[in-house]
């Protein structure tokens, strides 16, 4: 709690996507912005990774951030036991981190640091094709707040220069 407090002074952005159910909420008691860089919903993809729909309810709450995380195995309950998944998997989750956080309060999280990927996506250069596919689901303008303008509005509040 010292060392979250301390973070908070200096302005910096606490990070709760490596954290138990707990950790995440001793953050939450703290006031802060509740920010998962990269972790999906629980609904569409039952592990303990995953945010539940309380906790994406605080991240829109408090102002903070949630990022879809591309790592198949957090997709969906297919991608967990067979560690496949594609573009359709990415959507639905984005779509249960909206109903949860709302619209301002999602983005792209990523995980390219050695994850299993969904087809069509095995890098940061196959991100056309998840913007086309977003573009598809979510139109133009609600693509381009959760490919950037989210995060970049959420910085914008959070850090101090």
């Amino acid at each position: 709690r010292r060392l979250v407090a301390r973070c908070a002074e200096l302005g910096m952005v606490v990070d709760t996507s490596h954290l138990t159910m707990r950790g995440f909420w001793d953050i939450a008691d703290m006031g802060l912005p509740m920010v998962a860089t990269h972790s999906n919903a629980c609904s569409v993809a039952p592990v303990t990774r995953n945010l539940t729909a309380a906790q994406l309810r605080a991240v829109g709450e408090t102002g903070g951030m949630a990022g879809l995380n591309f790592a198949t195995v957090f997709l969906s309950p297919e991608g967990w036991h067979s560690g496949r998944a594609g573009i359709e998997d990415c959507l639905r989750q984005l779509e249960a981190m909206i109903e949860g956080a709302g619209e301002d309060h999602v983005g792209l999280g990523s995980d390219f640091d050695g994850a299993p990927l969904p087809e069509g996506l095995a890098s940061a250069a196959d991100l056309p094709v998840l913007t086309a596919a977003m573009e598809g689901r979510f139109g133009a303008a609600l693509t381009a707040k959760l490919c950037a303008g989210n995060w970049l509005a959420f910085l914008g509040r959070v850090l101090k220069g």
